[in-house]
């Protein structure tokens, strides 16, 4: 009995034994199967960056710390700005870039520096030379902010080309070299490399020449560094090559010759560039000689000043969302409600997504993930893997792409495809939250992905962000006034901030591979279904013209329209909301020659609300001293009734003097408007000085409701006239005619606002209300004295006949206005001509501006608005002091365009389409 019960236990143990061991096993195979799965493709492929070890600007949400160089430094201020100022106030003008006028040619030898040790052997070389060529070789596809893969430095005897990667940690034994002001660095479209080298290596260039501005300066056909080789030096290079994988070592021989070949002829370029510009100097037939070699220098030298800053965002994938938003929407017509609110929502999960990925692996957005291919998954949200797969795979192969082949879909999706699938079908409420368990679930504690000098402060700085937005709005104690104003300020940048990037940084190549532009999606769009243009990539869009433009970009001032624009403030660097500000204001701007003003947008620049009430505030200052200058008043000042026929010369019932009458055109819609809305419930009083102001315009007779309807439309543009009337549902059967007519009748020609006129002058607009269209015939002479235009263009105002008055005639029967006042035409024939310009309103600046601008061109021509525009630029520059502008901004751009055979500003085709 005993040994029974003894077998029983043996046996009992011996199964739980066998199956603890077997649960055990399965335990950990599927354990196994499932790190497999998750397992990071990072931890099985090194990327070259990984072997840094400090970077200075890491893929966290933190600013990038630029260097100080003692403890006053200020964090905002350049490191070297004493230096960079003082070869501004003293240029170094004697320079020998190249000792010889023999064409330079690449011999089979260079040197590749790899070694700290080569490093400071090349550094002891540099700093003895008085001048060096310089360029860089960039790699962003498999990074988040890109980093310098190569760079190549060129003197007149050697050629170095050193491994950035391999001595990424010592390269700051260059710095002392970059920033010696003796020592002149020569650069070819150096925007962008200034930047880089700080990212990289907070290394600063002092003392720079850009041959770019010096092909600005001399006005060459094309500013590339292609076309400068090929022109100067005979030699042709491969573009193509620019695309390359610049990490790769060693590096194939054909992109060693290309980086060669962009430094070794620079110098004999720039000795070519500097001759031309001091023959130019000679051939100058201005009375005060315009030193060309010295503006070259000092515009080089201003793109020091340049500091690298990083884009954040208020929360991740927020401007990717906005973009492809924007696109979807403006491509897609006919979805309900429901769809829409769905594909934003998959949209804004998917980018979040996307940007934590690419910080987290270091890489590029459009590596992760597509514009195209989270388009297609948020419109179909495939639910499988097999569909996800798919799915991802035809929206990359619809898209034509010039960058080398990349797998669809990513790594990035491959290695963490559970997380992705939550995203796709989960519904999430709150990003913050989901981002963060992203973060944490990547580099947390047991996370799925290594961590590197690049994304170890991602979730550290991610979750100090979220923190600090929850401690601001849990602990907020301001006044009622503080909260009431900043209620105020976000309405309205609600309401009038932009609601989508407005830079797309679409490009545009010529025929011959060179770039024309950057512009945005829609300009891209009208040649591609024109068949003008092929598209050649997709992210960004970029095409090639098939037919040869009138113009290039070198043919502009400087290179402004072929710079990427970041869509921030210019002044302060906001990025979360912006607005469109005119440097140079409408109502001056809309009165330029068509080729000085169609599709410029120099002077349209990005500001944040609170930069845009500052520059704002100074226009409208600076525009009264242009209108105090100029003798020309801002507004229309007073309307009158010439009609007011004898009964305007006897005593009326509301005893107004019309010697003295008249009423500006805003004074007497909101007048009007005050009776017609609340004319019956307003005191006595009030209602009768509104009804005299009206009376003033209609020669002191009595007014009816149709009187204070017309009223309304005195002085508006066809266009408020039609939002007005649509606002209000305004019957018209008052005024059958047009606000203004097309045509006047053919007789005396009249000039009747002189150029210039005394403050204390009333502007009288005439108003006549007979039958028939009666015009007044005083003729009021032109008393603008003419003088040459100085470089300020401040000309002074002469004296003003106070017997002459401005008159513009209205006809109440049919609602026509003769705006002879604003018609500052030639007088000198008296054929039928076009009458004041139907879209440009009375009740605002549009008047002065029109008059302001027919003086200048009267007086100085187009080079006189040349010089109008410079004052405007000056006047932002000062209240504003940008430090984010465009690279490639200048004060002294001209502006000026050439209209190609399919432009739709082209003379002759315009003329046709009227016609």
């Amino acid at each position: 009995m005993e040994s029974n019960r003894k077998l029983k236990m043996a046996i009992a143990f011996a199964s739980a034994a066998a199956l603890s061991a077997f649960f055990a096993l399965h335990y950990r195979t599927r354990r196994k199967q499932r790190s497999r799965r998750r397992a990071c493709y990072l931890r099985a492929d090194s990327k070259p960056q990984h072997s840094f070890r400090r970077v200075l600007a890491d893929n966290s949400y933190a600013p990038f710390k630029h260097l100080k160089r003692g403890d006053g430094d200020s964090s905002y201020s350049h490191p070297y700005e004493v230096e960079i100022m003082a070869l501004l106030d003293n240029p170094q003008l004697e320079l020998t870039f190249y000792p010889d006028d023999k064409i330079p040619t690449t011999s089979d030898t260079f040197a590749w520096v790899e070694t700290e040790q080569q490093l400071n052997e090349l550094a002891g070389i540099l700093i003895k030379e008085r001048v060096f060529a310089v360029d860089t070789e960039q790699h962003s596809l498999c990074s988040y902010l890109g980093f310098t893969a190569l760079m190549q430095i060129s003197t007149k005897d050697e050629d170095y080309l050193i491994d950035t990667i391999k001595l990424h940690d010592a390269m700051g034994i260059l710095r002392p070299v970059f920033s010696e002001p003796s020592i002149c660095k020569v650069f070819h479209g150096a925007d962008n490399d200034v930047l880089w080298l700080q990212r990289d290596f907070h290394i600063y260039v002092v003392n720079l020449f850009d041959t770019a501005k010096a092909c600005d300066i001399l006005s060459k056909p094309q500013r590339s560094l292609a076309y400068l080789l090929e022109t100067y030096c005979g030699v042709t290079t491969n573009k193509l090559l620019q695309r390359e994988d610049w990490r790769q070592r060693p590096l194939p021989e054909d992109m060693v010759q290309y980086a060669r070949t962009d430094a070794c002829y620079l110098l004999y370029v720039a000795r070519c560039l500097v001759g031309e510009l001091k023959e130019k100097e000679n051939e100058s037939c201005f009375d005060d000689e315009l030193h060309f070699v010295l503006e070259a220098c000092r515009r080089s030298n201003m793109i020091c000043f340049q500091q690298y800053m990083k884009d954040i965002e208020a929360a991740p994938g927020e401007s990717a969302t906005s973009s492809i938003i924007s696109r979807h929407s403006n491509g897609q017509g006919g979805e309900s409600d429901d769809f829409k609110a769905q594909f934003q929502d998959m949209v804004r999960r998917l980018c979040s997504w996307r940007e934590l990925m690419a910080r987290v692996h270091d890489e590029s957005l459009r590596f992760v993930l597509s514009d195209q291919a989270i388009v297609a998954l948020a419109s179909k949200v495939p639910t499988t893997t097999t569909d996800i797969f798919d799915t991802i795979k035809q929206a990359d192969f619809n898209t034509d792409s010039l960058s080398y082949s990349m797998p669809s879909p990513s790594p990035v999706v491959c290695s963490h495809m559970d997380g992705f699938c939550n995203i796709l079908l989960e519904r999430i409420d709150n990003l913050d939250e989901i981002s963060l368990a992203v973060l944490q679930k990547c580099l947390g504690q047991d996370g799925t992905c290594p961590l590197s000098v690049f994304n170890y402060s991602v979730l550290v700085n991610f979750t100090r962000r979220s923190t600090n937005k929850v401690v601001s709005r849990q602990n907020g104690t301001k006044s009622l006034k503080q909260v009431s104003r900043k209620a105020s300020r976000e309405l309205f940048v609600k309401k009038f901030s932009c609601k989508s990037p407005v830079y797309h940084n679409c490009r545009i190549y010529a025929n011959d591979g060179r770039l024309l532009c950057y512009c945005d999606r829609r300009k891209l769009e009208w040649y591609v279904r024109r068949d003008l243009a092929k598209l050649v990539d997709d992210d960004p869009p970029a095409i090639i013209l098939l037919f040869e433009p009138k113009g290039r970009p070198e043919d502009e001032d400087n290179e402004f329209y072929i710079q990427r624009k970041k869509n921030i403030c210019v002044g302060c660097g906001e990025g979360n909301h912006y607005l469109r500000y005119r440097i140079i204001p409408s109502c001056y701007r809309m009165h330029f020659p068509e080729h000085l003003k169609s599709h410029r947008s120099h002077d349209i620049v990005l500001l944040c609300v609170d930069c845009h009430e500052v520059a704002h505030a100074a226009a409208e200052k600076y525009k009264r001293k242009i209108a105090e200058e100029f003798g020309i008043p801002l507004f229309v000042r007073n309307i009158v009734d010439l009609k007011a026929d004898q009964v305007a010369s006897e005593t009326c019932p509301m005893g107004i003097n019309f010697e003295q009458a008249g009423i500006s055109p805003l004074e007497l819609r909101t007048a009007a408007m005050a009776l017609i809305r609340h004319g019956q419930r307003m005191p006595q009083k009030r209602r009768e000085e509104l009804t005299q102001i009206v009376m003033r315009f209609y020669g002191g007779r009595d007014i009816s409701n149709a009187d204070l309807e017309r009223a309304l439309l005195v002085g508006m543009s066809s266009h408020e006239r039609r939002r007005l009337e649509k606002k209000r549902g305004l019957s018209l059967k008052y005024s059958n005619g047009g606000v203004i007519p097309e045509k006047e009748p053919i007789g005396p020609k009249k000039m009747l606002m002189s150029g210039t006129v005394n403050r204390s002058t009333v502007e009288t607009v005439d108003v006549s209300f007979s039958e028939e269209q009666q015009y007044v015939n005083k003729e009021i002479t032109d008393q603008v004295e003419t003088q040459p235009i100085n470089p300020g263009m401040e000309p002074k105002a002469p004296a003003h006949d106070n017997s002459n008055e401005n008159t513009i005639c209205y006809n109440s029967q049919n609602g026509n206005l003769q705006n002879e006042w604003l018609d500052l035409g030639d007088s000198r024939n008296d054929e039928t001509r076009p009458m004041h310009n139907s879209k440009l309103s009375l009740l605002g600046h549009g008047p002065h501006g029109k008059q302001v601008v027919d003086h200048i061109l009267k007086e100085y021509g187009e080079d006189g608005i040349s010089v109008f525009c410079q004052r405007w630029r000056q006047v932002f520059v000062e209240a504003i002091n940008p430090r984010f502008l465009p690279a490639g901004w200048d004060i002294k751009h001209s502006g000026r365009r050439d209209f190609g055979e399919f432009s739709v500003y082209n003379p002759i085709k315009k003329a046709l389409a009227e016609a």
